[in-house]
């Protein structure tokens, strides 16, 4: 997987619409990845002489019972994980996130330029035009319908990311807060870095960067903890995939059924 070239390449066209050093970089590792993978395909033979040794095997037993391990008896398939989080558990996250996130913003806005509403018009410039318009005093003002805008688009962004946190920490059992409060939110902030410009030019020209990817940090963080503390549920073969975030593996057979009740 490390040598397919697929993704390189969806880097190297990114830079079309970013910058040229993430072409040269997509370039570079599409030309790294195929070398790689051409090596990987090419046949290569070797031969290992081992000496045939007979050896008389015989297997015996004295249980009459065929044990089998209790795991998901109540299903034919078993879906990895076996357990993960409810809906509702990404929604109490993403929201918990929002307030974390909104309060580091909002003490940027108040320590950095006096106003709490500064960051607030920033994000409304996101979808909103006439916030693009504001004059540089008007930035720290109160304005309803950019107030409306960023509160909705910032609990709607925030409670999205909270149901992929609540799909993907349970196939991350090691360390999830790791990757949810530290490693998403750094990869995250790093490709926004490289295409602000074209989605918000009025924040990439008024952005703190310190400030941002802390707020991100703040977010995965608590979004992460809060989705931990909630109560798993067992992963079911009729959920959705996107829902389930599980792999599909095979089963044990539940106790009680053998091979020809199967059949």
């Amino acid at each position: 997987m490390a040598f397919y070239p697929g993704f390189w390449v969806t880097l190297l066209f990114a830079g079309l619409v970013t910058s040229m050093s993430v072409s040269v970089l997509g370039a570079a590792l599409v030309l790294v990845g195929c070398v790689g993978w051409f090596r990987a395909v090419f046949p290569h033979t070797q031969e290992e002489t081992v000496a045939l040794v007979p050896e008389d095997i015989r297997l015996t037993t004295d249980r009459r019972v065929v044990e089998r391990i209790p795991v998901l008896p109540d299903q034919l398939r078993a879906w990895l994980p076996a357990q993960t989080y409810p809906v509702s558990a990404g929604v109490k996250g993403g929201v918990a996130g929002s307030v974390a996130m909104a309060v580091l913003a909002c003490a940027y806005g108040v320590l950095k330029v006096g106003s709490i509403w500064y960051p607030i018009n920033l994000l409304a410039a996101v979808v909103y035009s006439e916030s693009l318009r504001l004059a540089p005093a008007q930035l720290h003002s109160f304005h309803t319908d950019s107030f409306t805008i960023a509160f909705l688009l910032h609990g709607l962004v925030s409670i999205l990311v909270g149901l992929l946190y609540g799909a993907m920490l349970p196939m991350f059992p090691r360390r999830p807060i790791v990757l949810g409060g530290l490693i998403a939110p750094v990869l995250w902030s790093g490709l926004l870095y490289t295409v602000l410009g074209l989605l918000n030019p009025l924040l990439a020209s008024h952005i703190d960067w310190f400030w941002f990817i802390a707020s991100q940090v703040a977010f995965g963080i608590v979004a992460g903890l809060v989705v931990m503390r909630q109560q798993r549920i067992p992963t079911r073969e009729n959920v959705s995939f996107a829902l389930r975030a599980g792999i599909e593996a095979p089963g044990l057979i539940p106790p009680g059924k053998s091979g020809e009740e199967r059949r």
